[in-house]
């Protein structure tokens, strides 16, 4: 039955019979669904990059919101009671297009305002007519412990983009975007917005700098004055992350020399970008 199909076909075609067996088979074995997924990528079924989302997407439906969430001490929000003129230079600094509204308590969070419902009060130069209250939109809350995949479903099924995260207590415990999510999937996502690609360290006025973790040591070295050795890392985070003792996530703290050092963004193949500060100068805001 296989006369008319060329061997290129037949190779395909037992991949994916090989594939549907184990899709078919126990859900738990998933190394064994990596492992042909690894070899349909050596046959050049399809390329690197599509594996890595592939492994990606398996990988997500094992994490958990606590493990990609942005944390409350390093949420940008906006205040209830807090004035346009007050906020606007946090809105415009940060670029980003969603802000949790706190309410009297500041692990309340009562609202989501999004950047373009200021845009009327902008444009009518009526700021004074501006309220919070008028314009926020509902705020979805999510526990840490919910899987990724089933918040990307809700997410899509509620067409959602960001959510609150709720400890086991009930507080709040950080925030998690649909970037967030599918930064697990594909990569990191970058737009106009963020960083250009040779800004590796930029220094805050707040005397913390942003590190992206592909930064050499020797530059980071000649910027921080430190002598940290290149012999068996190249970059700032191989060196973060052997310090660890294993991949950190989001959140994560330690102390190398006279540095401390927490993780900003992280996905389960790498760091992504660190926060750096003189030891016991304090923590992020």
């Amino acid at each position: 039955m296989n006369e008319g199909r060329s061997p290129e076909n037949q190779e395909s075609r037992s991949w994916f019979d090989r594939l549907a067996s184990v899709l078919s088979g126990e859900a738990e074995n998933k190394s064994e669904l990596v492992s042909e997924l690894r070899d349909a990528k050596a046959r050049g079924l399809f390329n690197q990059e599509t594996l890595a989302i592939m492994e990606g997407a398996l990988v997500v439906s094992d994490m958990q919101v606590r493990e990609v969430m942005i944390p409350r001490t390093q949420m940008i929000a906006i205040r209830a009671d807090e004035k346009p003129d007050t906020f606007l230079p946090r809105v415009i600094e940060s670029a980003h297009s969603r802000f949790p509204i706190l309410g009297e308590q500041a692990n309340e969070v009562v609202g989501i305002l999004l950047a373009k419902d200021l845009l009327p009060f902008l444009l009518s130069a009526d700021l004074e007519r501006f309220d919070i209250k008028e314009v926020a939109r509902p705020v979805r809350r999510v526990p840490e412990s919910k899987r990724l995949d089933q918040l990307l479903k809700e997410f899509r099924d509620n067409r959602a983009h960001m959510a609150v995260v709720i400890d086991e207590y009930g507080d709040v415990a950080g925030l998690v975007t649909i970037e967030d999510v599918l930064e697990q999937i594909v990569g990191e996502i970058e737009d106009e917005h963020d960083q250009e690609e040779d800004l590796s360290i930029r220094h805050q006025a707040n005397g913390a700098s942003l590190v992206k973790a592909m930064t050499e040591i020797d530059d980071f070295n000649e910027a921080f004055g430190t002598e940290f050795a290149d012999d068996e890392f190249d970059t700032i985070g191989g060196l973060v992350t052997h310090n660890f003792g294993h991949l950190p996530s989001r959140g994560e703290r330690t102390t190398i020399g006279h540095l401390d050092f927490v993780v900003l963004n992280a996905d389960n193949r790498r760091i992504r970008l660190i926060e750096v500060r003189p030891h016991g100068s304090g923590t992020t805001a």
